[in-house]
């Protein structure tokens, strides 16, 4: 099923219209940190904004060479965003 717009306007909106991770405001994206085919739901703790490049680190796409990026960082950072800003709430995995 796909997201709703009232639902990915609303992960905007939680993120500032922007990347999560680098700040960027062009070609936002929402990802499922728990993809959908594993089980991830359309919840807020389970969705975060990332730009295009950012998007494409995630799945191990590196187009612009960043050294200091990979694939492993990047989720590292999405967990603890998500992490943080839900605190004890964030439990993506389950029902």
């Amino acid at each position: 099923m796909k997201l709703t717009n009232a639902q990915r306007k609303a992960i905007y909106r939680r993120d500032g219209y922007q990347c999560a991770l680098c700040g960027s405001t062009r070609y936002l994206q929402i990802h499922h940190y728990i993809p959908r085919g594993k089980g991830g739901r359309d919840i807020p703790q389970n969705l975060i904004t990332l730009c295009s490049d950012c998007h494409a680190l995630v799945h191990g796409f590196n187009a612009h060479d960043y050294p200091d990026m990979t694939p492993e960082s990047v989720e590292q950072a999405i967990v603890e965003y998500l992490a943080d800003y839900y605190a004890l709430d964030w439990y993506p995995w389950e029902e």
